[in-house]
This record gives structure tokens, C-alpha cells and sequence, in this order.
């Protein structure tokens, strides 16, 4: 019975003890901030407030872009921030009041939207490949799942999902890169709850990957200075948290996991 005993600890033990992924310049997390729907806010505050801080954001664009913003788009890549594709129309569920409803959308559909979004993001910032965000994270439409088709399309290598403060990622293994968890925001998160899941995610030696929308404005609204706070954090502690573009961090990873 006592030997029943100890091997169970044994294999409890190892099955706690899953190799980490070792982060680049010997970090110990990595942080991937990510912004939704290419809303002014993120323009006029959230960008602002990174490029002072010399971090850099993955911002989900749609097609709703104009010639006021485009340029201020494209100058944003040239700083080094990241323009992933969120779709067209931003097709949603109708219960969750978008003007697209997806249930009118087949997989073929949204497929050629997305291809075509990736056009209008490399007329912006001159790049062949990008990442997705699927829009209201919904990953079916008209009542199909598509994301298979996706990723046998090579439109996308990487997409995010949602979550919530508990999406932190540790098991790369089996991390699929097509469905990658992030903490989506309520309104009003707080810098403290901010502060919180990174710290959190430094603990366990992860990936966290944020899911903001408005910065000061706009709407699922996280307030300026509550966003400031969680970026001086990440100054503060730039020793030990990497802050990636989803890009960088889901190549980085791509990359350990085919060395193993």
C-alpha cells in the first residue's frame, strides 16, 4: 500500500511539474497586449500611451477604416505595432446586437472575407501575413465551425479566442495556434485586476494574452489611467515579463515547440 502511495506522489509530481518554455533574454513570461475593432480610443490613447512606454500592441482591424485613419494605422506599423485581421464586416451572432449576422454567413464566406482583409491590411502596412481575431470570438458561422477550414486555407497561422482572467497559457504542448485563449475585459477592469492576472501569469511562467476594446473611451471600456497603470507595470518588471506582439510570441513558440 505504501508503495501504491509513493508512486502516485511520483507521478503527481512529475505531471505538476511540466517543463516551462523558456522565454527569450531569460524572461519569465511573456504578455501579449491585444486590442479590438481599430477604435479611435486605441489611436488617440492606448497607442499614445505605448510607444512612451516603448511596448508594442496587436491591433485587430476590420474593414471599417477611412482616410483620416488609415494613415495613422500605417504609421502605427511602421512604430512596430502589430495590424492583425478581424474580418470585413465583423460578423456576428444577431443576439449579440452586431449589424452582420453571422447566421447568414457560410465557412466559404468568411473565408474570402478574411482573404480579402488580408489584401486591404497589406495595402496598410505592407504585410504578407497576419494573424485573426474571430469577431465576438464566435468561431462558427451559420451554425458551422470553421475553424479547420482556416487553418487548412493558410490564409492564418495564429487566431485568438477569448476567455476570461483565468486564460493563462502554460501547456504549449498542446497550445493550438488556431485557438489561442486571452482574458477578455468587462468594462471598467480596474488596473488593480490588470495588474493582478499579470502577475499571475508571472507566477506560473506563462503566456497571457489581454483582450482590450476601448482605452478611455468608445465602449467595453477600460479607463486611460487604469491602462497606464498596467503598462508602467510592465516597465517596472521588463526584466522578467516579455511584451510580444501576438505575432512574435506565437512564432517564438512555434519555433521552441518544433526544436522539442
Amino acid at each position: 500500500m505504501k508503495k501504491l502511495i509513493i508512486i502516485f506522489l511520483i507521478c503527481a509530481g512529475l505531471a505538476q511539474a511540466q517543463p516551462k518554455i523558456k522565454w527569450p533574454d531569460h524572461k519569465k513570461a511573456v504578455i501579449v497586449l491585444t486590442y479590438d475593432d481599430g477604435l479611435y480610443s486605441q489611436l488617440n490613447v492606448a497607442i499614445p500611451q505605448l510607444d512612451s512606454a516603448h511596448l508594442k500592441g496587436t491591433f485587430f482591424l476590420s474593414g471599417d477604416l477611412n482616410y483620416e485613419t488609415i494613415p495613422r494605422w500605417r504609421k502605427a506599423s511602421r512604430r512596430g505595432h502589430e495590424l492583425g485581421n478581424h474580418s470585413i464586416y465583423h460578423p456576428c451572432m444577431s443576439v449579440n446586437d452586431n449589424p452582420v449576422a453571422s447566421e447568414h454567413y457560410t465557412p466559404a464566406m468568411i473565408l474570402e472575407e478574411i482573404g480579402v482583409m488580408n489584401n486591404f491590411l497589406f495595402a496598410v502596412d505592407g504585410k504578407t501575413s497576419h494573424t485573426y481575431a474571430y469577431p465576438c470570438t464566435e468561431t462558427s458561422v451559420g451554425g458551422k465551425n470553421y475553424v479547420d477550414s482556416l487553418r487548412k486555407s493558410g490564409l492564418i497561422r495564429y487566431a485568438r479566442i477569448g476567455g476570461d482572467k483565468e486564460a493563462i497559457i502554460t501547456d504549449f504542448k498542446n497550445l493550438d495556434p488556431m485557438l489561442v485563449p486571452s482574458y477578455g475585459l468587462d468594462d471598467n477592469t480596474t488596473a488593480d485586476q490588470l495588474i493582478t492576472y499579470v502577475k499571475t501569469v508571472q507566477k506560473k511562467g506563462g503566456m497571457g494574452v489581454f483582450m482590450f476594446h476601448g482605452i478611455g473611451g468608445d465602449y467595453i471600456t477600460t479607463r486611460a489611467l487604469s491602462h497606464k497603470k498596467l503598462i508602467e507595470y510592465l516597465v517596472k518588471n521588463k526584466k522578467d515579463i516579455w511584451v510580444a506582439t501576438f505575432q512574435q510570441a506565437m512564432d517564438y513558440i512555434s519555433k521552441m515547440k518544433n526544436k522539442k
